[in-house]
């Protein structure tokens, strides 16, 4: 078995230095090794600033090359399952940007092709790999809370860039897609099980896009929990935060998404409150840690096709709760 992944990139997208390209620099099981665009000047000029030593003119090109073990899938929400697809029929492990797919139909299906294929597919949910996100969890279950009654998690941030993809119906966009699939995907791990939307209100963009959301949803346990995402809302332009509330206390967190920036666990439980903080080491270096140890060892992984099928299944039924359509993949 080889002591390193060989990674090729789709597209040339703004998050693969911080996701992949600086985190490979300073790995041992892990090189970039080729990238493709839409055109060869934009993979050439790509590849040049990043130090990538090979090319491809297209998508396709990059998943035929034999040097090539796994791509990486940066390319806009409705295009992530279809190359998926396309890479694990070429015989490629696939990290794959969230949102997984553009609906949980198509996530079922990439998930079933995954197992089929006996490869390593991986939701780039960087967060989770983090020391901070699994802290998160530990205190939960621990039972330190109490019982859990309420979770809920803000990822919102500014984007008023109207002509980003993000706002795209065509490409699959809206803040429940971005930053609401960060949401959904704290609410999940604190709250145990898959929760039912009970409501769910959107500000709009256009009448298909959501620039806001807030659903309120409950688990099979009892536990209510809470999304909030926003790309462009006045009420909420910038908050990363998680919290969880039971019956014997309170855990708060500030930015579970990149705690390699400053951040902060606190507990109030039993009369007692403390602060925790945890490694600056990025999020996406552990992430990839752990792609190249699944690739290489077969390593288990939290963010599998499986839950991507789940965390999509909840944001099509906050879509449908807001009244909104299902996102679509786009065509080819």
């Amino acid at each position: 078995m080889a002591d390193h992944v060989r990674i090729g990139v789709l597209g040339a997208a703004r998050i693969a230095p911080t996701a992949v390209i600086k985190p490979a620099r300073t790995s041992s099981a892990a090189v970039v090794v080729a990238v493709a665009a839409r055109s060869r000047d934009k993979a050439r000029a790509f590849a040049d600033r990043h130090g990538i030593g090979r090319i491809h003119d297209d998508y396709r090109a990059l998943l035929d090359d034999p040097a090539v073990d796994a791509v990486y899938n940066p390319l806009p929400n409705g295009l992530h399952g279809r190359w998926t697809l396309e890479a694990l029929a070429a015989g490629k492990h696939v990290l794959c940007e969230k949102p997984f797919t553009a609906n949980a139909a198509e996530a079922a299906e990439v998930a079933e092709a995954a197992s089929a294929s006996g490869l390593v597919v991986m939701e780039a949910f960087h967060y989770r790999y983090h020391p901070l996100a699994q802290r998160m969890a530990a205190v939960v279950a621990s039972g330190e809370l109490g019982e859990l009654r309420h979770v809920e998690a803000h990822v919102c941030f500014p984007l008023p860039v109207f002509s980003d993809i993000r706002y795209d119906f065509g490409l699959a966009g809206g803040a429940m897609m971005d930053a609401g699939s960060y949401s959904a995907s704290i609410v999940r791990l604190l709250g145990g099980g898959e929760p039912e939307v009970r409501s769910a209100r959107a500000l709009l963009r256009t009448p298909d896009v959501d620039r806001a959301m807030k659903a309120e949803v409950v688990f099979p346990s009892g536990c209510t929990g809470t999304v909030h995402a926003s790309m462009w809302s006045a009420g909420s332009l910038l908050r990363l935060s998680a919290k969880a509330v039971g019956t014997e206390g309170t855990m708060r967190v500030f930015n579970p998404l990149a705690p390699q920036a400053p951040h902060r666990l606190s507990v109030r439980a039993n009369g007692n409150s403390r602060v925790e903080r945890f490694t600056r080491r990025p999020t996406y270096a552990y992430q990839l840690d752990a792609f190249t140890s699944a690739v290489l060892h077969g390593t288990p992984f939290p963010t599998t096709p499986a839950d991507a099928v789940a965390n999509m299944a909840l944001i099509d039924a906050v879509y449908r709760a807001a009244g909104l359509p299902v996102r679509r993949p786009t065509p080819a």
